[in-house]
């Protein structure tokens, strides 16, 4: 369980769900976690040594200029960047606010671009990293009244794939997952809300080969592998974790 000993990784969001999936994998194999994000830690988090939090606001670009600075101050290296804070909201094209639509880039987009971008000279003189981005499903496919989001996670795998090119010469290589559906207290909530959330839930299964929807730990088993040098020959891909939704036509069968 050392895969990533000694190794110090950023990761947004890395207080609940997905996020805390993957710093708790990486915790596990060895890492050292700085985690940025707007509320607070939970206090089994806060207290481990090995991780450091900073409190920010990925829409506010003033705000991100700190935060690698911080990290590096932290456990004196960053070989990991994890870009997985995003948000989500649903409304048709024609209902949206632009100031909707710039918050979505600002905190989807953006604020990973920035965080790339600062962290290169480290990574650099470093002589090398791992940048892994959170991307989705919807970034290849769409559901309704999403256009914003769906554009934010097309523009990651894009990104991710730029990255990946013009990076490689540095040792930094950049990969994206794209989940599908994945458990937590939000996708939880959603379930709870509709009118008969047991049909619900039976619906969503059956979109799903594997016969279950995913949990945080896989999408952090995966981004073990992207950041450990397990995964040395790999950039520029996004990997899809949806548990085969996004392969599976809907033709009926017995």
């Amino acid at each position: 369980m050392d895969q990533l000993k000694d190794r110090v990784a950023l990761v947004t969001g890395g207080g609940r769900g997905i996020g805390l999936g993957i710093v708790e994998r990486f915790l596990a194999e060895g890492a050292k976690v700085v985690i940025a994000q707007r509320s607070d830690l939970d206090n089994e988090l806060a207290k481990n040594p090995k991780v450091a939090f900073v409190r920010t606001d990925l829409s506010k670009t003033a705000s991100l200029t700190d935060i690698i600075p911080f990290a590096v101050s932290q456990f004196d290296r960053l070989d990991i960047i994890v870009n997985n804070a995003g948000i989500d909201f649903c409304v048709s094209l024609e209902d949206m606010e632009i100031e909707e639509w710039d918050r979505m880039l600002n905190v989807n987009l953006k604020a990973p671009v920035l965080l790339c971008k600062y962290a290169l000279p480290v990574m650099k003189k470093q002589g090398g990293g791992s940048i892994i981005n959170i991307g989705s499903i919807e970034g290849i496919g769409s559901n309704p009244l999403h256009s914003a989001y769906c554009a934010s996670k097309a523009g990651i795998h894009g990104l991710t794939r730029a990255l990946a090119v013009d990076l490689g010469k540095y040792n930094i290589r950049c990969n994206a997952i794209a989940p599908g559906w994945i458990r937590s207290d939000l996708s939880d909530e959603f379930i709870s809300t509709q009118a008969d959330p047991e049909k619900a839930m039976d619906a969503l299964l059956g979109l799903h080969p594997v016969g279950r929807i995913g949990v945080p730990r896989d999408i952090g088993d995966v981004a073990v592998f992207l950041a450990s040098e397990n995964s040395g020959f790999v950039t520029g891909q996004t990997i899809v974790v949806d548990g085969g939704r996004t392969i599976k036509l809907p033709l009926y069968a017995t």
